[in-house]
């Protein structure tokens, strides 16, 4: 966790990490480390299986792969590689509704910005040259701002940074 902040440049109570009650996630050492770091805990409720919509989200996506397994692995290091190339993918290629359509890499990376320019001028052109096929304004091209897991969590973070 100390790493990622670092690579990442995250700073203190700039995230919120969810997770399943899993003892891992819930030990004294990694909650003494996030604590330390300002990464604010949430966890799932007991038995409810949709806490984390991105992850169950993730999954869906997974299993309606067309190349997802139709028989068991023949072991831990296939799944693990059949994942891994799930996972690149899904970062590097997978382009996402939610963001506008480009993929979490180029969402990370400040990437978006300049291809959904790009994109708000084709289609503004399009407009220009052809208005009759336009009825109204053309796709909304804007960056998507932040992006939360739960609308409450930004009330949590701000209530965390004034008290801090």
């Amino acid at each position: 966790m100390t790493a990622i902040c670092e690579q990442e440049n995250i700073q203190k109570n700039q995230v919120v990490l969810h997770s399943d009650n899993g003892s891992p996630m819930k030990g004294a050492t990694l909650l003494a480390t996030l604590q330390e770091l300002g990464i604010i805990p949430s966890f799932s409720r007991p038995s409810v299986s949709n806490d984390n919509p991105y992850s169950e989200s993730a999954f869906r996506t997974l299993k309606y792969r067309p190349n997802y397994p139709e028989s068991p692995f023949d072991g831990l290091l296939s799944a693990r590689c059949w994942v891994a190339e799930f996972i690149a993918w899904y970062n590097k290629e997978h382009l996402h509704s939610a963001i506008k359509f480009v993929t979490p890499e180029q969402r990370h990376n400040g990437e978006d910005i300049k291809i959904l320019k790009a994109r708000h001028e084709v289609y503004q052109r399009a407009k220009k040259n052809n208005p009759i096929r336009w009825s109204g304004e053309t796709r909304n091209w804007q960056p998507v701002g932040e992006v939360y897991l739960n609308p409450d969590k930004p009330k949590l973070v701000e209530q965390i940074n004034r008290a801090a």
